[in-house]
Protein backbone atom coordinates (compact mmCIF):
# COMPACT_ATOMS: atom_id res chain seq x y z
CA UNK A 1 0.00 0.00 0.00
CA UNK A 2 1.09 3.57 -0.64
CA UNK A 3 2.95 5.36 2.13
CA UNK A 4 2.94 9.13 2.46
CA UNK A 5 5.48 11.41 4.13
CA UNK A 6 4.88 15.11 4.71
CA UNK A 7 7.51 17.80 5.17
CA UNK A 8 7.88 21.56 4.97
CA UNK A 9 6.07 22.69 8.08
CA UNK A 10 7.46 25.29 10.44
CA UNK A 11 6.97 28.60 12.17
CA UNK A 12 6.04 31.61 10.04
CA UNK A 13 4.68 35.08 10.69
CA UNK A 14 1.19 36.02 9.62
CA UNK A 15 1.18 37.02 5.96
CA UNK A 16 4.06 34.71 5.18
CA UNK A 17 4.27 31.58 3.04
CA UNK A 18 5.17 27.93 3.36
CA UNK A 19 5.25 25.04 0.92
CA UNK A 20 4.38 21.59 2.17
CA UNK A 21 5.42 18.44 0.36
CA UNK A 22 3.85 14.99 0.42
CA UNK A 23 6.06 12.25 -1.00
CA UNK A 24 4.19 9.09 -1.95
CA UNK A 25 5.98 5.75 -2.05
CA UNK A 26 4.26 5.03 -5.36
CA UNK A 27 1.41 6.26 -7.55
CA UNK A 28 -1.45 7.29 -5.25
CA UNK A 29 -4.23 8.64 -7.46
CA UNK A 30 -6.11 11.43 -5.73
CA UNK A 31 -4.22 12.99 -2.82
CA UNK A 32 -5.79 15.22 -0.23
CA UNK A 33 -4.47 17.64 2.37
CA UNK A 34 -6.20 17.92 5.73
CA UNK A 35 -5.39 19.81 8.90
CA UNK A 36 -6.13 19.52 12.57
CA UNK A 37 -5.86 22.39 15.01
CA UNK A 38 -5.63 21.80 18.77
CA UNK A 39 -8.99 20.85 20.19
CA UNK A 40 -10.63 20.75 16.77
CA UNK A 41 -11.64 18.04 14.35
CA UNK A 42 -9.53 17.22 11.33
CA UNK A 43 -10.78 19.17 8.33
CA UNK A 44 -10.40 19.08 4.58
CA UNK A 45 -8.05 21.62 3.00
CA UNK A 46 -7.56 20.63 -0.65
CA UNK A 47 -7.26 17.67 -2.98
CA UNK A 48 -5.94 16.96 -6.45
CA UNK A 49 -6.67 14.25 -8.97
CA UNK A 50 -4.20 11.75 -10.40
CA UNK A 51 -2.84 14.00 -13.18
CA UNK A 52 -3.17 17.37 -11.48
CA UNK A 53 -5.91 18.69 -13.75
CA UNK A 54 -8.67 18.85 -11.16
CA UNK A 55 -8.52 20.37 -7.69
CA UNK A 56 -10.83 21.22 -4.82
CA UNK A 57 -10.32 23.68 -1.97
CA UNK A 58 -11.98 24.46 1.31
CA UNK A 59 -13.58 27.90 1.29
CA UNK A 60 -11.27 29.02 4.08
CA UNK A 61 -8.15 28.60 1.91
CA UNK A 62 -9.40 29.47 -1.58
CA UNK A 63 -7.24 32.11 -3.20
CA UNK A 64 -4.44 31.61 -0.67
CA UNK A 65 -3.44 27.94 -0.99
CA UNK A 66 -2.52 26.07 -4.16
CA UNK A 67 -2.26 22.30 -4.48
CA UNK A 68 -0.14 20.79 -7.25
CA UNK A 69 1.69 17.58 -8.04
CA UNK A 70 4.77 16.33 -9.81
CA UNK A 71 3.75 12.93 -11.12
CA UNK A 72 7.32 12.00 -12.04
CA UNK A 73 8.35 12.46 -8.40
CA UNK A 74 5.12 11.07 -6.87
CA UNK A 75 5.00 14.28 -4.85
CA UNK A 76 2.08 16.57 -4.04
CA UNK A 77 2.66 20.12 -2.86
CA UNK A 78 0.59 22.61 -0.91
CA UNK A 79 1.72 26.18 -1.43
CA UNK A 80 0.33 28.31 1.38
CA UNK A 81 0.40 32.09 1.01
CA UNK A 82 -1.02 34.93 3.09
CA UNK A 83 -0.99 32.68 6.13
CA UNK A 84 -3.20 33.55 9.08
CA UNK A 85 -3.03 32.53 12.72
CA UNK A 86 -6.10 30.35 12.17
CA UNK A 87 -4.08 28.25 9.69
CA UNK A 88 -2.03 26.93 12.61
CA UNK A 89 -2.50 23.16 12.68
CA UNK A 90 -0.90 19.83 11.96
CA UNK A 91 -1.21 19.22 8.23
CA UNK A 92 -1.69 15.72 6.87
CA UNK A 93 -1.71 14.31 3.37
CA UNK A 94 -3.79 11.27 2.59
CA UNK A 95 -4.84 8.93 -0.19
CA UNK A 96 -8.16 7.15 -0.68
CA UNK A 97 -8.43 3.36 -0.59
CA UNK A 98 -7.16 1.78 -3.84
CA UNK A 99 -10.67 1.22 -5.15
CA UNK A 100 -11.43 4.91 -4.66
CA UNK A 101 -8.20 6.34 -6.07
CA UNK A 102 -10.06 7.84 -9.05
CA UNK A 103 -12.52 9.77 -6.93
CA UNK A 104 -11.97 13.13 -5.25
CA UNK A 105 -13.58 12.93 -1.85
CA UNK A 106 -13.51 15.78 0.63
CA UNK A 107 -14.70 13.59 3.52
CA UNK A 108 -11.74 12.34 5.53
CA UNK A 109 -13.52 9.04 6.10
CA UNK A 110 -12.92 8.23 2.44
CA UNK A 111 -9.15 8.34 2.93
CA UNK A 112 -7.41 5.13 3.94
CA UNK A 113 -3.71 6.03 4.00
CA UNK A 114 -2.30 8.95 6.01
CA UNK A 115 1.05 10.53 6.57
CA UNK A 116 2.37 11.36 10.02
CA UNK A 117 1.67 15.08 9.71
CA UNK A 118 3.75 18.25 9.75
CA UNK A 119 3.22 21.16 12.13
CA UNK A 120 2.47 24.61 10.77
CA UNK A 121 2.48 27.47 13.25
CA UNK A 122 1.54 30.99 12.19
CA UNK A 123 2.40 33.74 14.65
CA UNK A 124 0.35 36.91 14.69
Amino acid sequence: QVQLVESGGGLVQAGGSLRLSCVCSRYAGTVGWFRQAPGKEREFVANIDWNGRSTNYADSVKGRFTISRDTAKNTVYLQMNSLKSEDTAVYFCAAPAPGRAGTMPTDLREYARWGQGTQVTVSS
